[in-house]
């Protein structure tokens, strides 16, 4: 798969403050990856030098194989801010075109019908900006990130200030966009969301990659759990290779066996390990 998305040894500093301290990233077409890490850690910067909105102190970032905030990067991306507005007499449909305007997208009312129907707003199209929902806004918000069909698209808390229905809706599009090949870099502290949608987490803190992978390889094992009749019974630092003895044994016990479960660490397990690691 093309890499739609790549940082090596990014670095950047305001004044004595160290933002990034030499971070490598990367995004495969297709693929979501969700970008963590406390207050200050360097999302923002990252994905604003992704965006072409700031500029490295040192290393490289591309988009789709350009320097990003290059022409060619620019037309090959997306972008969501967190803090968005948008004009609130605009409608969704003339949001849209005004953004194709400014994307040079030749898309036409093809494309912003394809869009609003994408994110579930075809019914809107002529409703207001103000008269919609904060939920509305943030699905108008990704229609318009990817007005001139971006390959790269980048999303800052695009789920922060919504209802479970919202996010849930949203999580739908954002497995849309990787079935259509779109890459994601995913900017949340919405654990939960990030471990439902993502194919791979990385992990920042004080500037650096703390952790990065798919979440069943950074997960520890936290054993096994066994339910039989009337009880659970709880066995520490044994995995998933040893279910089949311990069901064998508790078996030949005479025990009957109604659930059994492997427990790993959740992506929290995983997020506070790797920040409090760091710190100490």
């Amino acid at each position: 798969m093309s890499v739609a998305f790549s940082a090596q040894g990014l670095a950047k500093r305001y004044g004595r403050v160290q933002a990034l301290g030499g971070v490598d990233v990367h995004v495969e077409e297709g693929e979501l990856v969700g970008l963590l890490g406390p207050n200050g850690a360097g999302k923002s910067t990252l994905v604003k030098i992704g965006c072409g909105l700031v500029r490295a102190s040192a290393g490289e970032a591309q988009v789709c194989g350009a320097p990003a905030g290059s022409r060619d990067a620019r037309a090959a991306m997306g972008y969501l801010a967190e803090l968005f507005r948008f004009p609130g007499w605009y409608s969704g449909d003339e949001l849209l075109e005004l953004h194709q305007r400014l994307a040079g997208s030749r898309g036409g009312e093809r494309e912003r019908s394809e869009l609003l129907e994408l994110v579930g707003l075809i019914e809107a199209r002529d409703r207001r900006v103000e008269a919609m929902s904060k939920g509305m806004q943030q699905r108008l918000g990704i229609a318009q990130a990817l007005v001139g069909t971006p390959r790269m698209l980048f999303l800052d808390e695009p789920t922060s200030a919504l209802d479970p229905a919202g996010r849930r809706t949203v999580r739908g599009l954002l497995e849309e966009l990787r079935r259509r090949g779109v890459a994601v870099l995913l900017n949340s502290h919405l654990l939960s969301e990030v471990e439902l949608v993502c194919d791979r987490v990385v992990i920042l803190d004080g500037g650096v990659v703390v952790a990065a992978g798919r979440t069943e390889d950074l997960a520890r094992p936290r054993g096994v759990e066994v339910d039989v009749d009337g009880a659970t019974r709880h066995y520490e630092g044994v995995g998933r290779d040893d279910v089949p003895r311990i069901v064998a044994e508790l078996v030949q016990g005479g025990e009957s066996i109604y659930g059994v479960r492997v427990l790993t660490s959740t992506l929290e397990d995983i997020y506070l390990e790797a920040v409090e690691g760091d710190a100490g």
